[in-house]
């Protein structure tokens, strides 16, 4: 690793993955490949629940808001990822490499509450029928999406403060784009007070949703239970599998990076389970979520039905 003589770098080199001879092209257009079809996937949901009556219902615009998020949180590291397996070890500006780190931190945390939020919305739409749309109005949809965006870059203020703050003697991280651990092990001071603070702020942040996101799915599962017959239950599992699948992989990836001790992994090992929450699960959400889904098949049939048709 490159040493400097100042606590204040004013750069750090981002190393990214090691790809030599033709492995190094097929990553870069793998990586490519996905990071378009994340944006397309999420990109074309957020159209379609705009322009489809048929899907101006709460749990497709918390869907739609999910996507918004993942949009960003996605084309917040692809972008340095794909540089540094172009080009190898990429230069990044101090500044800009907290900014993406208070960014990347600051939607994750976001898609956290926002998985509960959506929670939340199934669990009253199974337990509570007849209150469903007098308790999620349009306006109690809006006030939680932004509720959500305003505790998620909350949140990431104080991890995101106390690594700026640091001084740094250091300069290569270990790392495709800026992140927690790789940025500390280049600090000058002793940082276990840092990594506490910082498993403490994501920890209860993603701990308390995570144990809320349980609790609702207990009561979903109490009464789905209670349906008379088969096809209902059936149903209304159906509308929550994706949500479980999701939460699946958000907090097992998360848990893994961001609340066990940084120094027990090796550094290789962070960027590998970083592809799988900032890289993979943007892709694989539209798929889980959506385009799978009958409504959103139909609503896209009609839209192109409806292109056709004026063509």
């Amino acid at each position: 690793m490159d040493h400097v003589s100042h606590n204040w770098t004013q750069s750090f080199i981002l190393a990214g993955f090691t790809t030599t001879g033709t492995l190094q092209p097929l990553a870069f257009l793998g990586t490519l490949c996905i990071y378009l079809l994340s944006l397309a996937g999420n990109i074309l949901i957020i159209v379609l629940v705009q322009l489809d009556s048929g899907l101006f219902t709460p749990m497709y615009f918390f869907i739609s808001v999910l996507s918004f998020v993942e949009v960003w949180y996605v084309s917040t590291t692809v972008p340095t990822l794909l540089h540094t397996l172009l080009h190898g070890c990429s230069p990044i500006s101090s500044a800009v490499c907290f900014i993406q780190l208070y960014v990347f931190h600051s939607l994750g945390m976001t898609e956290c509450y926002l998985l509960g939020v959506m929670a939340l919305d199934r669990y009253l739409a199974i337990c509570f029928p007849l209150h469903y749309h007098a308790l999620m109005s349009r306006q109690v949809q809006l006030r939680l999406a932004g509720a959500t965006w305003v505790a998620g870059f909350s949140a990431a203020l104080v991890p995101a403060t106390l690594t700026a703050t640091l001084p740094f003697c250091l300069k290569e991280v270990a790392h495709y784009f800026c992140d927690l651990a790789p940025l500390m092990r280049l600090a000058c001071v002793d940082t276990s007070w840092h990594t506490r603070a910082h498993g403490a702020v994501i920890g209860v942040a993603t701990g308390c949703n995570f144990v809320l996101i349980l609790g609702l799915y207990g009561g979903i599962l109490n009464a789905v239970l209670k349906l008379p017959s088969a096809a209902s239950r059936a149903k209304a599992f159906s509308t929550c599998s994706s949500h479980m699948t999701v939460v699946a992989l958000f907090y097992a990836s998360a848990f893994t990076v961001y609340v066990g001790s940084p120094g027990s992994r090796s550094e290789g090992t962070d960027k590998l389970i970083a592809l799988v929450y900032a890289l993979v699960t943007p892709f694989l959400n539209p798929i889980i979520y959506s385009l799978r889904n009958k409504e959103v098949k139909e609503a896209l049939r009609r839209k192109i039905g409806l292109d056709l048709g004026r063509d």
